[in-house]
Formats: structure tokens, C-alpha cells, sequence
């Protein structure tokens, strides 16, 4: 599809979508201690966030990739924000059941709306121009989640770390009193979820009256192909398995900060948040400037360069103390940055008719998140040094840096 006059508003209302689930996402690393003090859990309890967010993705996957293909994308994005909306508004009977798994499902919830947006916005947004420009394209698109990135973790903690009892005060209660007090600030979640919850429901009615061309064709519209035809793309399926890593890695990376910034440098969860809040501010600038860069490099050659030094900074965290490894990590969340879109982006390369079905096996492969911080947790907990945890990233990004190297050359199988 050559871009057009018309393909303008779909492009920016499609990239607006790339902000609203890049903040839903990173609210959960302001949830994970928020929940972890206040339903006094353990790290690898407390990564059960992740799990369930990103379990979702496999489940969810294959589904939303058949709404696409039967109903379009349009309809697609429309249930993806609904289900969105529906897992906000959650929040409210979860934090007055004071449950922390039903936290679980109402997280669940909205990753279920977040798998159908980006199963049908990383494809629309690569279509809705020049072939040879879908993984820049994808990039700017994504820029915009990079910028939610940046803001989430500020304005969550401002509204939901902000509202606690300090840890003096805590220790001045008897056990039942502690136990109700914390238990209470998960009450805090009401007011951002149910605001989001509103802002979604309207977005939703903007896409029922908006028209959005089909990118679909008649080929795509009458294939029928099944997961083994799909699999035959080798590029696609060195995507599926970087894309597994790398997410697995992103998410021990955000979604884990303030714990291991408070352990490893002892500074406040808010002033964690600040930093939190500096990384995706870096992320942010990544993508611009990675997406600036590939006018000039190969997408795949500045992946795995990305891929390398990321695994480089990862050594630092691993051994060195203080705010040298914060530093480090903000590093990492720039040169992080242009992972997803551009594995995404090589993963569909050439696919023609099986693009649906293998956008959604690469959103499915999103599921690593769900894992990889478990890995993360336990290693942390088992050796009681958060520091070693970053052992789960490293060999993440040695994945993706090979991804680069070779896993993206197309090459189909009959």
C-alpha cells in the first residue's frame, strides 16, 4: 500500500494506540512493589504481575489474529480496547476484595485487550505505507510507546506510590493493624485504572466512527493456512524465538527496577520511580535515534550491534554496586529500545497471505515476559542478591544479537 493522503489519520490514530498499551505496561513495574508491600509477597510472588499480563499473550494470541482476518482490523482494534476498559474497571472490585489474584485477573483482563491492539496495530502500522520503509515506519509508531514508557512510571508513582504508610510506621502497629494497613493501599490503583478504564471507552467509539481502509487482501482473505505453513519462514521463526527473549528481557528490566534499585542502592521507591522514569525517557530517545539511524544501517546489523552492547551493560549491573548500575541499566533501555518493532518488523518480512497468522505467533511469543522474570525471581531469591538476576537478560540479548546475525534471512521451506 503506497502512502496516501488517506492513510495519514489511520497512521496517527494507529500510533496512538502504541502509547495507551506502552502506559498500561509500565504501570505494572509501580504495581509490582506497590503489591509486593502491600500484600507481603516475595520478589518471585510479586513477578506473578508479569505472569499474569503476559500469559495472556499466549492464550490470546492465535484468537485475535482470527478476529483480524474474519472481522478486520478495525473491529479487531475495537474489541482490543473494549476488553482494555473492561480489565481497568477491574481494579475497583479488586482493591475492595483486597485480593491480590484478583489483581491478578483483572491484569489478565487488559493484557487480553492489549494482545488483539498490537496483534492488529504493529501489521496495520507496517502496512500503511512503502514496503521498504515498514520497519522505520514501525519504529516511528512505536517511538510513542517509548514515550508512555518515559511517563507511566512517574505519574503512577505520583498517584499510587505516594499514598502508602512509611515502613516506621508500619513497624510501630501490631501484626493484625499492619496487616489492614497494607492491605488498604491497594485501594490507591481506584482512581488512575478508572480514569484510564473512561479514556478508553472513548477512544473505542472514535475507531467505531472513523473509517480505516483494509489492508487485507483477497488472498489474505480466503487463505486458510495453518501454523505449520506459517512455520516454514525462517525468518519468522527465529522471530518468534528472539521476540520470546528479548520481551522476557524488556520486562526484567522495567518491571523489576525499583526493586533492584531500593536493594542495590537504597534509595526510595519514588526516587527509584524517578529513575525508572530517566530509563524510559532513554528508551524513548532510542527509538528516535534508532529509527534515525536505520536510514543509514541495516535494520538487522543495528539490532544485533543494540543486542551486544546491551548484554555488555547487563555484566555492569551484574557486578558493580551503587548508582553505576542504575546508569547501566538506563543504557540498556536505550539500546533496547528498537528491539520489538524491528524483530517484529524482519519477523513478517516477504510473508504475503501468512502475515496475520504470523503477526499473531510473534505477539504469542510475547509470553516470555510471563516467563523469564520468574527465572529472574527465583535466581534472586535463591541466591539473595537481586544483582545476579540480570543473568536472565544477558543471555536475552545474546538471543536477539544472533537474531540479527543470521535468524532474520529469508528463507521459506516447502
Amino acid at each position: 500500500m503506497q502512502k496516501s493522503k488517506t492513510s495519514i489519520v489511520p497512521f496517527i490514530l494507529i500510533t496512538c494506540l502504541f502509547f495507551l498499551w506502552g502506559f498500561a505496561h509500565n504501570l505494572d513495574p509501580i504495581l509490582i512493589p506497590h503489591l509486593k508491600k502491600s500484600f507481603t509477597l516475595t520478589t518471585t510472588q510479586a513477578t506473578l504481575v508479569d505472569s499474569s499480563v503476559f500469559i495472556a499473550y499466549f492464550f490470546m494470541a492465535l484468537p485475535a489474529g482470527f478476529i483480524m482476518k474474519r472481522w478486520g482490523y478495525k473491529m479487531g482494534i475495537i474489541c482490543g480496547l473494549l476488553l482494555f476498559s473492561f480489565g481497568a474497571f477491574l481494579f475497583v472490585p479488586a482493591a475492595n476484595h483486597q485480593s491480590y489474584y484478583y489483581f491478578l485477573v483483572a491484569l489478565f483482563v487488559i493484557a487480553c485487550g492489549l494482545t488483539i491492539l498490537e496483534t492488529a496495530a504493529n501489521p496495520y502500522a507496517s502496512a500503511l505505507g512503502e514496503a521498504k520503509n515498514a520497519t522505520l515506519r514501525l519504529n516511528f509508531a512505536q517511538s510513542f510507546n517509548g514515550l508512555a514508557v518515559a511517563l507511566a512510571p512517574v505519574i503512577g508513582a505520583k498517584m499510587i506510590l505516594t499514598k502508602g504508610y512509611t515502613d516506621i510506621q508500619l513497624a510501630t502497629m501490631t501484626y493484625t493493624a499492619k496487616k489492614i494497613a497494607l492491605a488498604s493501599e491497594a485501594e490507591s490503583v481506584k482512581m488512575p485504572y478508572t480514569i484510564l478504564a473512561i479514556v478508553l471507552l472513548l477512544i473505542a467509539a472514535i475507531f467505531y466512527f472513523i473509517k480505516l481502509p483494509d489492508i487485507r487482501n483477497n488472498q489474505q482473505l480466503s487463505n486458510e493456512a495453518g501454523l505449520l505453513k506459517t512455520f516454514r519462514h525462517k525468518n519468522l521463526r527465529w522471530a518468534v524465538v528472539a521476540q520470546f527473549f528479548y520481551v522476557g528481557a524488556q520486562v526484567c528490566v522495567f518491571s523489576l527496577f525499583i526493586l533492584y534499585a531500593t536493594d542495590v542502592t537504597h534509595i526510595t521507591e519514588v526516587q527509584a520511580a524517578t529513575y525508572l522514569g530517566f530509563g524510559g525517557l532513554s528508551f524513548l530517545v532510542g527509538r528516535f535515534i534508532g529509527t534515525l539511524f536505520m536510514a543509514f544501517v541495516k535494520p538487522n546489523i543495528l539490532l544485533m550491534i543494540y543486542a551486544l552492547v546491551c548484554a555488555a551493560l547487563c555484566l555492569i549491573a551484574i557486578n558493580y554496586n551503587g548508582l553505576y548500575t542504575l546508569y547501566a541499566i538506563i543504557g540498556i533501555c536505550f539500546f533496547m529500545s528498537i528491539m520489538f518493532p524491528t524483530i517484529f518488523s524482519l519477523g513478517i518480512k516477504d510473508l504475503g497471505p501468512d502475515t496475520e497468522m504470523a503477526s499473531s505467533l510473534i505477539v504469542m511469543s510475547i509470553v516470555g515476559g510471563a516467563v523469564m522474570p520468574r527465572i529472574f525471581g527465583l535466581i534472586s531469591d535463591s541466591t539473595k542478591n537481586i544483582q545476579n538476576g540480570y543473568i536472565v537478560p544477558l543471555v536475552c540479548f545474546l538471543i536477539v544479537a544472533y537474531f540479527g546475525w543470521q535468524g532474520h534471512k529469508v528463507k521459506t521451506t516447502n
